[in-house]
């Protein structure tokens, strides 16, 4: 039963770290449809007509112009939803 539980152990602790620094990069581009403030949440609408919802965090580079953005053409970096750094297009 140890040894059981000693290799479900290990197989868990491999998978969580595999996950938690995957480091995919999404990009974005397209127009920036809408910006919530309150929920930083942010709407891309992208060239072929689909949105990507995605969330604005503190530390994304070009966070502070976001709202100055709505309705120009944007570039967005993501990971996991979580927006590391928008710009003008």
């Amino acid at each position: 039963m140890k040894k059981a539980a000693s290799i479900l152990a290990i197989i868990s602790l491999g998978l969580g770290s595999a996950f938690a620094g995957c480091g995919k990069v999404v990009t974005n581009e397209g127009k920036l449809k809408s910006f919530d403030a309150a929920t930083k949440a942010v709407v891309v609408e992208g060239k072929d007509g689909k949105e990507a919802k995605l969330t604005l965090t503190p530390s994304a580079k070009g966070a502070e112009d976001a709202e100055k953005l709505v309705g120009k053409n944007v570039k967005v970096d993501s990971e996991h939803g979580k927006i590391t750094s928008i710009a003008k297009a």
